[in-house]
Parts: structure tokens; sequence; C-alpha cells
């Protein structure tokens, strides 16, 4: 056998065996996103508690020192999910809400303590119908004028238990939306909380 055969088959062999090498740190790295998966959906469904909950899979580690399921599992989340908690008061110093922010997200934490219902006027008349659904809308039409990408459209979800609302998560806004978001919300909330005070 010629030189060059022997070291074609060389290579070969080699070739053979940085792809079984591939596979297993593909079948790794899957095991490990899934478990992270599963680590964020708890965190998620705990209702993001703690701003460090993090979305953006921390960088896999060489495959020789790869962490044991267990250990994932215990490792605090590297960097902060939330770049800015923006807490919302009253005039009086009463908490109404806390804006947790990040890129392109927001989450609004309503206080536990005042059980703020959408049936509580002005949330629908106010924030959803003349601030959420109109932002919502005019993406939609800058989408269909191609203006704007589907992905990119504001959007937002209330998280309620039953009638009381627990959390408003929105997404896609610049700076100046999100100014109005904060005294747009701050205002609706100060008004239910009067609403909620002078019934009680």
């Amino acid at each position: 056998m010629s030189e060059e055969a022997e070291e074609v088959k060389r290579l070969l062999a080699f070739k053979k065996r940085l792809e079984k090498r591939v596979e297993k740190l593909e079948s790794e790295l899957k095991e490990l996103k899934s478990i992270l998966e599963t680590v964020n959906s708890v965190l998620l469904a705990k209702g993001f508690k703690r701003a460090e909950i993090v979305k953006a899979p921390a960088p896999t580690p060489p495959a020789e020192v790869l962490p044991t399921k267990e250990e994932m599992v215990v490792q605090p989340p590297p960097m902060p999910e939330f770049k800015e908690v923006i807490p919302l008061k009253t005039a009086s110093g009463e908490s109404l809400a806390k804006l947790y922010v990040g890129n392109g997200f927001l989450k609004i934490v309503l206080a536990e303590d005042k059980n703020f219902s959408v049936n509580t006027p002005p949330f629908n008349q106010f924030l959803v119908e003349r601030v959420l659904a109109k932002m919502q809308q005019k993406d939609g039409e800058l989408a269909k004028a191609g203006k704007l990408k589907p992905e990119e459209i504001f959007s937002y979800n209330i998280i309620r238990d039953g009638d009381i609302i627990r959390e408003i998560h929105i997404k896609n806004f610049d700076a100046e939306r999100l100014r109005e978001l904060k005294s747009s919300v701050k205002w609706t909330l100060e008004k239910m909380y009067e609403k909620i005070k002078s019934q009680g």
C-alpha cells in the first residue's frame, strides 16, 4: 500500500473518531439544554420571585468538566435576567408594583397585598384598551406595511389569579414606550388603589 493510501486510511480513522466525539458532545449539550429548560420552567412557575433568573444559556464548558445534573440545578445563574428594577409607589409611599426591565422584555409584578382586580377601573378602559392594545395595533399596522417584522410587534400578556392581576408581561418596546408604560401603569394603579380604599 502506498504511503498516500496509508495516510488516507489514518485520516479516515481519525475522522471517524472525531465524528463520534462530536456526536457525544452534541448529545451532552442537548441533555444540558433540556435540564436548563426544566430549571427555567420551574423558576417561571415560581413567578420570577428573584431578578436573577436567566434565560440565556451559560457557555457550555469543555466536555471533560461538564457538571453533573445535580450540579446544574444548584448552580446560581451567571447573570441577572433584568438590568433594572423600578418600584412604583403612591405619593404616601405605598407600594403599587415593581417593574423588572430586561432587553426588550418588561415584567410588571403588582403588589400582592393590594389585590388589584381586572374589573376595577380604569384598568381595562385605560391601561388595556387605550395604552397596551393601541401600541399593539400600531405595530400590527407597521408589520402589514412591511416596516416591522412580525416577531418585533409589541405584545402583552396579563397573568391573573381569577380576577386578581398578578403580573403583566410586555415584549418589544423602546425607551419612549417604556417611559409611557411606566407613567400609564403608575397612574392606573394609583386610581385603582384609590377606588379599592374608598370601597374598603
